[in-house]
């Protein structure tokens, strides 16, 4: 128990320590595609080290909440991390949540960060909330909803039991998964604020959502934010890979099982990655108001996939 406890918490501190390198990657990929250098997939180190550097200016009437959120969203990333079956499955720690708990993570982040960026009183910072929320409404009963076709297939919303069993059971083609891979990877565009919805790039105040919210924040606060959102991007990559490529997470905690977790991340992450950042350099960003429809198709899709499920394989 006591070393499955500890693979766990190595795990956790594996992806809090990868968080920027894969947004780094998926920075140099995209500068690749456009033709340019790129900064290098390091920036993002070079960045937080800068911001935790510097003394932060607050503005006067910051309440303990403006202060505090930057802790809370970054824990509740951290947590996600250690739920998220990305080297092991069955580890301690991962049945205490399933996936609709794990939503309910990423929602108790979010909603901080809304109420923080309305908490200063600046109309950038309180669009970006309303904006940031109404992208919520929309992508979480999505998300959910791409939950419950594997959860249907395992018997269970545990998402190492449902790796678990997606990953070793007898190969087996099931429809559904096509259709909710499909809406999670629009969701997972929606929810990490990358294009169509929004361009991580920019600072344009009247088409920036993400951006707006984080405003206000500076120096170990904004770092801190900054990390979050790596964090949250990574969480869903691994996320991704968990549900609809489970192969090669370690069944047991033995060790050449995940010492091969371990090599088959890298190549998993970095393929993901890529196909990101191709992704957002052939899309162009939708105007907000298209937003919904976009969502919508998510949800549409998930539920396909949830019909697909239970027409052809709940009948067989």
């Amino acid at each position: 128990m006591n070393a499955a406890i500890a693979i766990q918490l190595g795990q956790a501190v594996l992806v809090v320590l990868l968080a920027p390198l894969f947004a780094g990657w998926v920075n140099q990929c995209r500068a690749w595609l456009q033709n340019r250098r790129g900064p290098g997939m390091l920036q993002p180190y070079r960045v937080l080290r800068k911001l935790f550097h510097k003394d932060a200016v607050l503005a006067h009437r910051a309440s303990f909440l403006f202060r505090a959120t930057p802790y809370i969203r970054f824990g509740c990333m951290v947590l996600a991390a250690y739920i998220i079956p990305t080297l092991a499955s069955g580890l301690p720690i991962s049945p205490a949540a399933d996936v609709i708990a794990l939503v309910g993570i990423f929602a108790l982040g979010r909603v901080f960060m809304a109420l923080a960026a309305m908490d200063i009183g600046t109309a950038f910072g309180t669009m970006g909330a309303r904006r940031e929320m109404l992208v919520a409404f929309l992508a979480e009963p999505a998300l959910l909803m791409v939950f419950f076709t594997p959860a249907l297939i395992s018997q269970s919303t545990s998402l190492s039991t449902i790796v678990h069993t997606l990953a070793y059971q007898p190969f087996v083609i099931h429809p559904g998964l096509a259709f909710a891979a499909i809406a999670f990877l629009m969701v997972l565009l929606a929810e990490n604020a990358r294009l169509p919805i929004d361009n991580p790039a920019t600072h344009l105040e009247l088409t920036m959502i993400h951006e707006a919210l984080v405003l206000e924040y500076s120096a170990r606060h904004l770092a801190l934010m900054d990390w979050a959102s790596n964090l949250k991007l990574l969480a869903y990559a691994t996320m991704g890979l968990a549900l609809f490529a489970p192969w090669g997470i370690a069944r047991t905690i033995d060790g050449p099982s995940l010492w091969l977790a371990l090599a088959c991340l890298p190549v998993k992450l970095a393929v993901a990655g890529a196909a990101l950042a191709l992704l957002e350099t052939l899309s162009a960003k939708l105007r907000i108001f298209r937003a919904p429809e976009f969502l919508a198709m998510a949800f549409l899709l998930a539920v396909l996939g949830l019909l697909t499920h239970v027409l052809l394989e709940g009948a067989a």
